[in-house]
């Protein structure tokens, strides 16, 4: 589980024993008026086990705050949509999953990514997102025909990008280190090269590359997506993190802001682009 969402699942326990002491009633006493386990009393507490909505609601009209319930149930649902676990998230299918998300990204204005260890998805070009999907259809179990699925879905949000409306602005930072990352092969990295310095000239892109080896403000971390300030989005292995809560929004911005001043952009950033092609291809001659 994402760092955010555990605290967020912890403070959550912490505000439900809050309630039971300031009701004057011990764990046994709340687990009998509530119907619940004296043990599940203390999972939920501690952050351990998210309550259910039945469990909040008898927790609440055990402590005389029924009032509270509505408030409460919405905060839980709050935090159950922070983290959503791959294996079932993926089930739904790749064609679904990447084309229901469409319409966020058409309504956004402004688009802030920041990636460190691949090339934001929607700059990948449709030989790299198949080699991404079918190591991840290895690693998940993912049923064949999922990687042409996800190119399928992610390619119109590409579109946004290159297109060019005038409604959208895009801000993409990338460690340099992400340029190094052969996703497929080299000819599937070269075709990648030459989309990112496209997309480098448009004038409603803005994309910094922070180098190697300078003195860092802020550590390298997971990538993550902030929609108009409005929601951020963070993908692990395990899982994928999501927020509209102000507080850990406002976390995501102060990172992006430090993170953009490490980074170089116009000339600089192309430089670093065809530096990383350029050893590509000595490699490739090896």
């Amino acid at each position: 589980m994402s760092e955010q969402a555990a605290s967020a699942k912890k403070a959550f326990g912490v505000r439900l024993r809050d309630l039971r002491k300031d009701a004057g009633l011990t764990g046994r006493q709340l687990a009998t008026a509530a119907g619940l386990h004296n043990t599940k009393i203390s999972r939920i507490e501690h952050g351990q086990q998210n309550p259910s909505e039945d469990d909040i609601r008898a927790w609440c009209i055990a402590c005389g705050v029924a009032r509270m319930i509505p408030e409460l149930i919405a905060v839980q649902r709050e935090i159950e949509q922070m983290w959503v676990e791959w294996r079932r998230h993926l089930r739904a299918g790749q064609q679904h999953i990447q084309s229901r998300a469409i319409p966020l990204y058409e309504s956004t204005k402004l688009l802030c990514v920041y990636e460190s260890v691949r090339i934001p998805g929607i700059l990948q070009t449709p030989r790299y997102i198949r080699a991404l999907f079918s190591a991840a259809s290895t690693l998940y179990g993912l049923p064949d025909g999922e990687a042409e699925a996800a190119v399928a879905g992610r390619i119109p949000r590409q579109r946004l990008v290159t297109a060019g409306t005038g409604r959208n602005r895009y801000s993409f930072l990338v460690e340099a280190m992400a340029l190094d990352v052969i996703i497929g092969n080299v000819d599937v990295m070269r075709e990648q090269y030459n989309l990112l310095l496209e997309i480098s000239a448009l004038p409603h892109v803005s994309l910094g590359i922070i180098p190697r080896g300078q003195v860092r403000s802020l550590y390298p971390g997971e990538g993550f997506y902030i929609f108009d300030g409005q929601l951020v989005r963070s993908e692990m292995w395990s899982g994928g993190f999501r927020s509209n809560q102000s507080e850990e929004i406002e976390t995501f911005l102060r990172a992006f802001a430090m993170l953009r001043g490490l980074a170089v952009y116009g000339a600089a950033a192309r430089w670093l682009i065809e530096d990383a092609r350029s050893r590509l291809q000595t490699r490739e001659n090896l």
